[in-house]
């Protein structure tokens, strides 16, 4: 239909006399017509475009996207998992703090001294998070060095562990005589809930659970070793800690994590050392007049 009422006014023209002021008027109107078109393709347009790079308009002002996009970094770098859910709070927060910053800004908040003390902390803290951000992403702990540092532990931790109980008192005469009552027929463990001065295992008949020979006082530790299964200690073994009766219950081979079970938490430590050696080197190298606490 718009095409046959186009062709009759064309036809229709056609038969008028050509006239310059004619012409010149629907040159004017042709362009007329372009710029509105123009206009209106851009009043459509640029707010596509801002919504691309904004998320809102508070009181005439943008809030743009970037800010979103750092917030959720922030709580990526933080371990947290970005949800749909957490997104939307995020989207929240930055328009709700881009009101009560403007609002802060006409309160003439922004001039005061004590605002300028706290951004320039504010300043300090971020720049040397990213540093030390920075630092980690350009030296990362890889496989083969938590692989060194998982055999040294392993190699400390390897062997046997010893399950034994023990009585501690105070004087030689009373641990023989406990000794006495245990070959009697006493119960080792009731001697031990009535008896020792050791509150963490006493209240449990003694019990010290699986540990290796040099988690104890050298004398303790080589003393329960030479025990087999089911022996006690023939004489109250003395240490720093008073008189020992020592009854050895059982041996095992030390249980070790494997290696990917691990891994993370190896490397996370390493990292940790990692990054105190860098802070230790800044600070060895910069000059300044102040001295260290430690």
């Amino acid at each position: 239909m718009k095409m046959k009422v186009l062709a009759a006014r064309t036809s229709h023209t056609s038969h008028m006399p050509h006239s310059p002021r004619l012409s010149r008027m629907s040159l004017t109107n042709r362009i007329a017509v372009t710029v509105t078109l123009a206009i209106s393709s851009a009043g459509l347009l640029l707010p596509l475009a801002a919504q691309a790079q904004n998320i809102a308009i508070v009181n005439g002002k943008a809030v743009p996207k970037v800010r979103l996009d750092t917030l959720l970094t922030q709580a990526q770098r933080g371990g947290q998992t970005v949800t749909p859910e957490m997104q939307q709070q995020a989207r929240d927060q930055v328009v709700l703090r881009e009101i009560f910053a403007q609002e802060a800004e006409k309160r003439g908040i922004a001039a005061s001294a004590d605002f300028r003390s706290q951004m320039d902390l504010a300043r300090q803290s971020i720049l040397i998070r990213e540093l030390f951000e920075s630092y980690r992403k350009k030296n990362p702990v890889n496989d083969e060095a938590a692989k060194i540092e998982y055999d040294k532990f392993k190699a400390q931790a390897t062997g046997t562990e010893y399950r034994a109980r023990h009585i501690l008192v105070e004087k030689e005469d009373e641990a023989k005589g406990l000794i006495t009552q245990i070959k009697g027929g006493a119960k080792f463990e009731d001697l031990a809930k009535q008896h020792s001065k050791d509150p963490g295992s006493g209240a449990n008949g003694g019990d010290l659970d699986f540990a290796k020979s040099d988690s104890y006082v050298p004398e303790f530790g080589k003393a329960m070793s030479e025990l087999k299964k089911g022996e006690m200690t023939p004489a109250p073994v003395k240490t720093q800690f008073g008189y020992h009766i020592i009854r050895l219950d059982d041996t095992r081979e030390a249980a070790f994590p494997a290696f990917d079970d691990v891994k993370g938490q190896i490397k996370q430590r390493l990292e940790q050392v990692l990054m105190q050696q860098y802070q230790d080197d800044l600070r060895s190298k910069a000059k300044t007049d102040y001295k260290f606490g430690n």
